[in-house]
């Protein structure tokens, strides 16, 4: 098994990129804009990108701190993988987030396009966060 993770520091509060990862409203503004989603573990989030519906369902959510999903229908790929987000709050209202997409049984053409994808959604939400501004799908 084989996964993606990506570190950046966004200059906004821990709070602020819960917000953006675990409500409907913000996850629309820097991810999918097709987007069902509600902060309740056990809750399945859906995300649309053209004719892929993505269902995860949510396992973890420790407030301004971790996000974790469970991808339990989407390409064949991603099914039984996780997603996580992990905030560190630092000094100056910077946050170091940690995302790892976890459980890929190998490294296909698919993974390295996501891996790519995931690079320009995470700099998305960094935008989203620091100015009010993302690029969602």
């Amino acid at each position: 098994m084989t996964d993606i993770k990506h570190k950046l520091v966004i200059n906004s509060t821990a709070d602020n990129i819960y917000n953006a990862i675990t409500t409907q409203q913000g996850l629309e503004n820097w991810w999918a804009k097709q987007t069902v989603a509600k902060p309740e573990i056990g809750f399945v989030n859906v995300f649309v990108f053209g004719t892929v519906k993505n269902e995860m369902k949510i396992s973890t959510l420790v407030p301004n701190k971790k996000v974790e999903w469970e991808i339990i229908a989407s390409t064949g790929e991603w099914v039984g993988t996780t997603i996580s987000f992990e905030l560190e709050a630092k000094d100056n209202n910077k946050t170091i987030v940690r995302f790892d997409h976890n459980g890929w049984r190998a490294v296909t053409d698919l993974y390295a396009e996501c891996n790519y994808t995931w690079a320009r959604f995470m700099m998305s939400l960094k935008s989203y966060c620091e100015t009010g501004t993302g690029s969602p799908s």
